[in-house]
């Protein structure tokens, strides 16, 4: 399903480059700044002729994009980088300069597994961050009878739910090989699958965990954001030969993303953004309602509780939201090497440094006079509120940043030249961490 630009539009600061581009997007709460982008003006402002096509699984998307039928697509954050390693298919080297989205994801488990959860634990509803030690102990209380293990469904093999789902298993001392068997089933299907009683739980974006929610077939565990504050969720990927093709035609399509994801962060513009979505070309009416309160910065968790305030649950511009950040991308990488996703000897650094391509990032938000960070890689993990970023073109505000597991990832290599930061620039609350289990 497309939506086309008129033809024969003119276009400002027309090149030989390609200025016509289709964008494939996943029907998901995260695909909003493309749609933003189109629909209020900001391709056509930076010169671009954009098609938005709407697929149905991210399998589907990443093929159409190594073999060039679409110019880029929205991606899962770990996408691009298991493309540009072979991982998971054939081997289509691909950047990304502009993360689209943080946060956005939850764990839900169906109606009857969480029954049997509150047997174990009653006050699990006003526990959350407890859940992952309570299924711990179902699962080892399932072994002992011969139960079958658990069904829990992620998207994709190389995505950031696979990766999270995983991360927050283990945290628990949960084998994700062993004690669970893990499915992958495209966001569309994962609501009909857990009423079909075919897994018992998922990691996914917006809508489809509220869906469940509204629908009686299951109750949100846990956040994405609870397990890591603020993680990059999606990206804009595209294949690095198209990139290095269309320079120009790149930095306009980021810069036409970054003016649209801060329309977007905009309180007073999420409405029109929800409404945006609606569309049936886009993500429809019945899945733009149910999301509609996580845009809004509330999540209801279960049918018999109100929404709860989770102003963070969708971040698209502030905390330097788009700023695809190494540091990230090597967390990603050492969870493939940790669950053998890739090869053992990967190096990780290397890979992050061509894939997240920070320096195009730069040049389009300098154009814009947008504040960018003067580092590649920073700590993760670290603070546990608001903090302000001192390296940087001008100071940046940023959000939380914590893991589940109190784990951290100290990685924050500074870009030469970079300024030193001044004293006070982290004014967040720093907790005492560990050292996340992945490094």
């Amino acid at each position: 399903m497309t939506r086309e630009k008129s033809p024969g539009k003119p276009r400002r600061g027309k090149t030989a480059e390609t200025c016509n581009l289709r964008i494939g997007f996943i029907p998901l709460s995260d695909c909003t700044p493309l749609i933003v982008a189109l629909e209020k003006g900001f391709f056509e402002r930076h010169g671009l002729d954009v098609s938005l096509v709407r697929e149905p699984s991210w399998a589907n998307l990443r093929d159409k994009v190594a073999l060039g039928a679409l110019d880029a697509a929205h991606m899962l954050a770990p996408m691009p980088l298991a493309a540009t390693l072979g991982a998971g298919g054939w081997k289509k080297p691909q950047v990304t300069a502009m993360t689209l989205a943080l946060n956005g994801n939850a764990i839900t488990v169906s109606a009857s597994l969480w029954s049997r959860l509150l047997e174990l634990e009653p006050t699990l509803g006003s526990n959350r961050g407890e859940a992952a030690n309570v299924l711990r102990r179902l699962i080892n209380a399932d072994r002992k009878v011969g139960r079958p293990p658990l069904t829990f469904a992620t998207v994709f093999q190389f995505s950031s739910h696979q990766l999270q789902l995983r991360y927050w298993l283990a945290s628990a001392g949960i084998d994700p090989e062993r004690d669970v068997n893990l499915a992958i089933v495209p966001p569309p299907q994962m609501v009909e699958r857990m009423a079909a009683g075919e897994v018992d739980g998922f990691c996914v974006g917006e809508p489809w965990n509220s869906l469940a929610v509204l629908g009686g077939v299951g109750r949100i565990l846990i956040s994405g954001y609870e397990i890591w504050n603020n993680r990059i969720e999606k990206v804009l990927g595209v294949n690095r030969d198209w990139s290095d093709q269309n320079p120009v035609a790149h930095r306009n399509l980021v810069m036409a993303l970054i003016e649209a994801a801060a329309w977007l962060d905009r309180p007073e513009n999420r409405l029109e953004g929800v409404a945006l979505m609606a569309r049936p070309e886009y993500i429809g009416s019945a899945a733009a309602a149910a999301l509609r309160p996580g845009m809004l910065g509330a999540i209801r968790y279960s049918m018999d509780a109100g929404p709860e305030a989770l102003p963070d649950f969708h971040v698209f511009s502030r905390y330097s939201a788009n700023f695809p950040w190494r540091s990230q991308a090597e967390w990603y990488l050492s969870e493939m090497r940790r669950w053998q996703l890739i090869d053992s000897d990967t190096d990780i650094g290397a890979v992050a440094d061509a894939v997240y391509r920070t320096d195009i990032y730069r040049e389009a938000a300098a154009a814009l006079d947008h504040p960018f960070p003067l580092i590649d890689r920073k700590p993760e993990g670290l603070h546990a509120g608001p903090w302000l970023l001192g390296q940087a073109s001008a100071p940046i505000p940023m959000g939380a940043d914590l893991f589940c597991d109190g784990s951290y990832v100290s990685s924050a290599r500074v870009m030469a030249p970079a300024a030193r930061p001044a004293a006070g620039d982290d004014t967040g609350k720093l907790a005492g961490r560990r050292p996340s289990a992945n490094q």
